[in-house]
Formats: C-alpha cells, sequence, structure tokens
C-alpha cells in the first residue's frame, strides 16, 4: 500500500470506528441533538493526522494498528472538542471549520460547549472498555492523554496563548514553550500510545516523545505561515485571525522565509529521529508531507 493510499485506508477506518463509538441507540435517544452535534464536528473530516500518528507508530514498533483503535479515535475526540471550543466568540470567535459552519453556528453556543464536553470525556470511557488493550496498557495510555490535554498539556498552553494576546514582549522562548502545550501535547500523546499499544520499550517511547515535540513545533510553525500565505478557501477556516487577535507567531517575529527555514530545520531534526525505529518509511513521509502542506 503506497503513502496516499495508507493515509486513506487509515482515515476511513477511523471515520467508520468513530461512528461506532458515538451511535445514536434506544439508550441515548434523548441526547439526540448533543450527539448530533459531537458528530457534526467529528464528521468534518482532515487527515487525522492524529489517529494516523497512533497507528503508524505502533506499527512502527511491531505492533497491529487494529490493537489501538480505541487510543486513535480517543484523541480524534480530544483534538475535535478542543476546536470546538477554540472557535467559540470567548476563544477564536471563528465561524467555519473546514469549511463548514464551526459547530456553534450549526448548533448553538451552549450546544457546542456541551458537545465539546462530552468530546472530552467519552475517551477515557472507550479506552477503559477496549477489549484490544491490557488493564496495564490501558492505565498508561490514560495517564498520558489525560496530561497531554489538560493543564500541563494542551489546554494549558492554549491558556499560555490567550495571555499572550495581551503582551507585547512575547519571544521565541514563550512560542516555543506554549506551542509544545497548544499543538505538541496531542501530537506526543499519539506518538507514544501508538508505542504502549505495541508493548514497545522504554527507548522508543522517548524517541517518540522527542520526535512528536519536533513535529509539533513544525505544524505549528506552518500553521502560522498558513494563516498569512494561504486562504480560507484552501484551509477551509479564516485566515489573518492572528493578526486580527494580535497574537506573536513566528512569522511576526522573523517573518515568512525565516519561519520557513525554521521550520523545515526542525522538521529534519524530527526525520533524524526517526531512525531510531526500523519501519519508519511511512512516517518520514508524512513528517515531510506536514511540513510543505502549504508551500
Amino acid at each position: 500500500m503506497n503513502f496516499n493510499d495508507k493515509m486513506k485506508f487509515y482515515a476511513e477506518y477511523t471515520q467508520k470506528k468513530l461512528g461506532e463509538y458515538n451511535r445514536i441507540d434506544n439508550d441515548t435517544i434523548r441526547q439526540r441533538t448533543l450527539i448530533e452535534a459531537m458528530n457534526y464536528s467529528l464528521e468534518a473530516g482532515g487527515k487525522r493526522i492524529r489517529p494516523v500518528l497512533v497507528y503508524a507508530f505502533c506499527e512502527a514498533c511491531g505492533g497491529d494498528y487494529k490493537k489501538v483503535t480505541a487510543p486513535a479515535c480517543a484523541i480524534e475526540m480530544i483534538h475535535t472538542f478542543s476546536l470546538i471550543h477554540d472557535d467559540l466568540p470567548a476563544m477564536d470567535n471563528d465561524d467555519f471549520r473546514r469549511g463548514k459552519p464551526s459547530c456553534h453556528k450549526r448548533f448553538g453556543e451552549a450546544e457546542a460547549i456541551l458537545a465539546g464536553d462530552a468530546l472530552s470525556i467519552l475517551p477515557f470511557e472507550i479506552i477503559a472498555n477496549d477489549n484490544e488493550l491490557s488493564a496495564g496498557e490501558k492505565v498508561k495510555i490514560i495517564s498520558v492523554l489525560a496530561n497531554a490535554s489538560g493543564k500541563s498539556g494542551m489546554v494549558g498552553g492554549q491558556m499560555i496563548d490567550i495571555e499572550n494576546e495581551r503582551l507585547s514582549d512575547v519571544d521565541e522562548e514563550n512560542l516555543r514553550n506554549m506551542y509544545k502545550g497548544k499543538t505538541g501535547a496531542l501530537i506526543m500523546a499519539s506518538c507514544v500510545m501508538g508505542c504502549i499499544g505495541a508493548g514497545a520499550d522504554d527507548f522508543h517511547i522517548k524517541k517518540a516523545e522527542e520526535y512528536a515535540y519536533k513535529l509539533g513545533l513544525a505544524f505549528q510553525i506552518v500553521d502560522d505561515i498558513l494563516d498569512v500565505t494561504s486562504s480560507s478557501d484552501i484551509l477551509g477556516k479564516p485566515v489573518g485571525s492572528d493578526e486580527q487577535e494580535n497574537k506573536t507567531t513566528f512569522v511576526t517575529l522573523y517573518g515568512v522565509e525565516k519561519a520557513k527555514k525554521i521550520a523545515s530545520e526542525i522538521t529534519n531534526q524530527a526525520l533524524d529521529i526517526l531512525e531510531s525505529f526500523n519501519d519508519n518509511e511511512f512516517l518520514k513521509k508524512l513528517t515531510e508531507m506536514l511540513l510543505i502542506r502549504s508551500f
């Protein structure tokens, strides 16, 4: 299976399983609107980068991707919950996400908040109830996911982002720290959960973590670049929002060309780390694709 076919397969497999985890049935019929709002955002598409990383690292460590289905879908739910809340008027105030009206524009603000809340909790239920993972693996994966999602990870990074909007002296160190939480933490969790599902040793788990933070930083810098060089039609969301919200980014600090150079250097560092894994060709192509997705 070539790279594009494998990406498509992983995305379609994830979409199918997400639907199975969040169905409307006789027990949940009264929560129909909530589940529809959750699925509306879950079905918005995208390349499913985080689930793909879970599957790919599991396979790179000699495991079967099916064993990490629950963690892969869990990380996509956490990511989707963050997007729903990020789009709200109190946060980034974005009306569109992936070419569709944001959840709060389609269902209402209260409904979107509750959909995000539900998607922040369901992941831990599906991991706990999974039949493929051992009890020990579940505990490790839940710990990694919870830490990456909360105050030390994604939510904490988002808070730093909000606070930075009020500052005029945000420097590179601040940005790297913020991106490590806001973007890198969930990418780290994806890579590490895949390793845990495959029974990888501590060395490879550590390498996966190092790789993930490099990838997350490069990914976010590319997002900074896209915000000033791309279009809403291509991105499926508004562009130019960073400037409007007074956000300091690698582009505002260094300009587009230097930001591209920094993203390229960090990507090369991530590629070097992948040499620690025998089955790394797919991961290398994925890493390169994420760098050039806008250039």
